[in-house]
C-alpha cells in the first residue's frame, strides 16, 4: 500500500498539531495562557479544515484518520489538560479539600485520559458522521483555552475546588452518551439544518459582543442545546430536530 504523508490534508492536521505543541510549550515552559489560547484556536482551525479538505479534494485516507486522532490528542487533550493544571496550582481553595497537597492539582488530568478515550471512540464508532457522541475534543480544548484566557486577563478566579469540578465535568461530557450535534452541513435548506443556522446566528452575536471572550459561553451553549435535543430525542423520538 502506497503511503502519501504529505497531502494538503494531512498537513492541515500536522498544522494543528505544531499549534498545540506550540501551546503547550507556551503554557509550561512561560506560563502564557494568552498565547496558548490563540494557538489553540489556530489548532481548532486547522482541525477543522483538513476534514473539509479532505473531502473536497477527495483525500481521505487511513493515515488522515489516524493523524488526525494524534494531532487532538495533543491539541485537544493534553495541552487543555496542561492549562487546567496551571489554573489550579495557582487557585485559592475554599476548604473543602483539606490541607494543601500538591497532589489535588494533578487531577485535571483525568481530562487527557478521558479524552484518549473519546477519540479511541470516535475511531470505531460508524455511528458519528453526523453528529457526535460526548463532547468533541476540539470543543472541551477551547473550553479550557477559553478560562485560561478570562484568568490571564484577570476576569475569572477558580478555586480549587471549581477546577477540579469542572475538569471532572468536562471529561465526563467527552465519554458521556449524549448525542452533539454537528456543524457538518447536509446541503444549505433551512428544514434540514435549522439548528446549526440558529447556533451559528447565536455565536456570531456572542462573537459580536464578547469578542475573544465568547469562547466559553459559546460552547456552554452548544453543550445546552446538544443536551436539550438529545432529551428531546430520547423521550420524544417523534420530535427530532436535525
Amino acid at each position: 500500500m502506497k503511503i502519501r504523508f504529505f497531502t494538503i490534508p494531512n498537513l492541515l492536521t500536522l498544522a494543528n498539531l505544531l499549534c498545540g505543541t506550540g501551546a503547550a510549550a507556551a503554557v509550561l515552559a512561560y506560563g502564557d495562557l494568552q498565547l496558548a489560547f490563540w494557538l489553540l484556536v489556530a489548532a481548532a482551525l486547522f482541525d477543522f479544515f483538513d476534514g473539509f479538505a479532505a473531502r473536497l479534494l477527495k483525500q481521505s485516507s487511513p493515515i488522515g484518520i489516524q493523524l488526525d486522532s494524534l494531532a487532538d490528542m495533543v491539541s485537544s487533550g493534553v495541552t487543555p489538560a496542561f492549562i487546567l493544571l496551571t489554573l489550579a496550582q495557582q487557585a485559592p481553595t475554599l476548604g473543602v479539600i483539606a490541607g494543601e497537597h500538591p497532589f489535588w492539582p494533578w487531577l485535571v488530568l483525568v481530562l487527557t485520559a478521558c479524552s484518549a478515550l473519546r477519540l479511541a471512540k470516535f475511531n470505531i464508532d460508524d455511528s458519528q458522521h453526523t453528529e457526535f457522541c460526548g463532547l468533541p475534543t476540539p470543543a472541551a480544548g477551547l473550553l479550557c483555552a477559553s478560562l485560561g484566557l478570562l484568568h490571564a486577563d484577570g476576569l475569572l478566579t477558580l478555586p480549587l475546588e471549581g477546577v477540579l469540578l469542572l475538569a471532572f465535568v468536562v471529561a465526563g461530557l467527552l465519554i458521556s452518551p449524549v448525542r452533539m450535534f454537528s456543524l457538518k452541513f447536509q446541503g444549505f435548506g433551512w428544514s434540514q439544518n435549522r439548528l446549526r443556522y440558529v447556533f451559528l446566528g447565536c455565536a456570531l452575536a456572542a462573537i459580536i459582543f464578547l469578542r475573544t471572550y465568547a469562547v466559553a459561553p459559546i460552547i456552554v451553549l452548544y453543550v445546552a442545546i446538544s443536551f436539550v435535543r438529545w432529551m428531546r430525542q430520547k423521550y420524544m423520538p417523534s420530535q427530532r430536530t436535525r
